[in-house]
């Protein structure tokens, strides 16, 4: 089978890829269509270090093959979005309702994919969606409405978990509150959607290209600012919330310095692994706070059902994400629309 491989020096399209069949709580799944998330291209630039060989990929949805042992709330022929987490629902952290704290989710690859020389590989976040079929945990299939089409559907897995999840789970922004969103991309929309949903008033996307301005207020923005130091004229006193959704550690103290009395500011960019940033200490005293978050702080068995059925409802955004779908063949071809900033998500289809 077809799927993208990273051998550390760079990512190609194969087509001797096999996976094993699912064990106890396990589903193998023919995926449909997967996203190119910022992610994937941070593995690939080495700014996310990930072992090697590794199918890549991590948002995507499609159609249950075949389950394991122990499985019951999906069968095949099931239309599922797919989570990262595979979680073990069983520790203090998943008790707790806190999935993306669970240890057993975290930094611990499996290797169920292997080619024709016998030789085995990762799989990338617990799930390597850049196959056409891929082997996940059961927890990580969540079963949606057959009517919502796959390729917007597996925009769900990660795009929308992260953003809009960043503003209901982590941040809880509440109705009548500033927002302001650093940085339009694909995780930024969602933030801005997110925050429409909130029923946020006041939401300023700020990107330095002004082409984005149309979609970032169809997704929620009320106001537009090509550079974060235009938020001021917006929001003189500064905004409740600051999200950070490109990497930068620059845009990260400007995120803290955009703040209000008790406003707060969230880090969803990546930066590289041993980045620090700085921020002015005294700053912080009148009650702001700086928040890291892992994957909107999502509950992906209730959250992507909720966000399923508020796209049912026509309330969140999905088609629109998708700015342009490519077969595998042309994974290239959108690694460079994604870095050039010309789509807001690349789709790939198998």
């Amino acid at each position: 089978m077809r799927g993208v491989v990273f051998d550390g020096k760079g990512p190609r399209v194969v087509d001797d890829l096999e996976v094993r069949e699912p064990g106890p709580g396990e589903v193998l799944v023919a995926v449909a269509a997967a996203g190119l998330c910022h992610s994937d291209l941070s593995v690939i630039d080495g700014t996310i270090p990930f072992p090697v060989p590794v199918v890549l990929g991590h948002e995507g949805a499609g159609v249950v093959e075949s389950v394991g042992p122990g499985v019951t709330h999906v069968a095949p022929g099931d239309h599922v979005a797919l989570s990262t987490l595979a979680n073990c629902g069983a520790c203090a952290d998943c008790d707790r309702g806190r999935p993306t704290m669970c240890r057993a989710a975290i930094g611990r690859p499996g290797r169920p994919f292997h080619r024709e020389n016998g030789e085995r590989l990762f799989n990338f976040a617990s799930n390597s969606a850049f196959a056409q079929r891929t082997l996940v945990t059961a927890v990580q299939a969540v079963k949606i409405p057959d009517e919502i089409p796959l390729t917007s559907a597996a925009l769900i897995g990660c795009g929308v978990l992260t953003g809009v999840g960043a503003v209901l789970n982590r941040a809880r922004v509440e109705h009548g509150e500033s927002v302001v969103v650093i940085g339009t991309g694909g995780i930024g929309l969602n933030v801005l959607q997110g925050a429409r949903l909130a029923g946020a008033t006041t939401v300023v996307a700020v990107d330095n290209n002004p082409a984005k301005e149309p979609l970032a207020r169809r997704f929620g923005a009320t106001h537009f600012a090509a550079t974060p130091d235009a938020v001021r004229e917006i929001l003189p006193t500064g905004a409740d919330h600051a999200f950070e959704c490109v990497g930068s550690t620059r845009l990260i103290r400007q995120a803290v310095d955009l703040l209000d009395r008790h406003g707060q500011a969230v880090l969803l960019g990546v930066p590289p692994a041993d980045a620090e940033a700085a921020f002015r200490v005294s700053t912080l005293y009148l009650d702001k706070s700086i928040l890291g978050c892992r994957y909107g702080s999502a509950r992906p068995q209730r959250d992507i059902a909720r966000y399923a059925e508020l796209y049912r409802q026509g309330r969140l955004l999905l088609d629109e994400l998708v700015t342009r779908v490519y077969p595998v063949e042309e994974f290239a071809t959108a690694v460079d629309d994604a870095r050039g900033g010309r789509v807001a998500r690349a789709v790939l289809t198998f």
